[in-house]
């Protein structure tokens, strides 16, 4: 069972995720960007890459503290599990190739994947919103 000390770090890890979904969206703030744009581009790429890579290391967290929660769990029972540890390993280990298949097989996935990984974020954040007022009542 997870201490109270393990799901406050696994918390912290999941703030810096969502911080960098938060930039990601800001981009999209007023429309679609301009993805012609190669600084747009390039910015859309480099918040989504780290913050999909920071929400699987939340992920890594969820399994080693052996947490449960039927919505997260649900949403970890899914193939897109492996394709973003691929993706992730894609970001921070130097790959040779500037479209390696680690990035583009997660990517590819499209609309499934990027709702996935929303949905995923989403009760992530609901789960340590919950957790921190059950504590916060005790």
């Amino acid at each position: 069972m997870a201490t109270d000390s393990e799901i406050y770090t696994l918390h912290k890890y999941y703030i810096w995720a969502n911080a960098m979904r938060v930039h990601f969206d800001n981009l999209f703030s007023e429309g679609k960007p301009d993805m012609k744009n190669k600084e747009v581009f390039f910015k859309v790429v480099q918040y989504m890459s780290y913050w999909y890579s920071a929400l699987f290391v939340v992920v890594e967290g969820w399994g080693s503290l052996g947490l449960e929660d039927e919505r997260i769990n649900e949403l970890l029972d899914s193939h897109l599990v492996d394709l973003l540890r691929r993706f992730r390993n894609g970001v921070f280990h130097y790959q040779r190739n500037y479209f390696d298949n680690r990035f583009w097989n997660f990517i590819e996935e499209g609309k499934r994947s990027a709702s996935w990984v929303r949905d995923l974020n989403s009760e992530f954040g609901r789960y340590f919103l919950t957790w921190a007022k059950e504590q916060n009542n005790e």
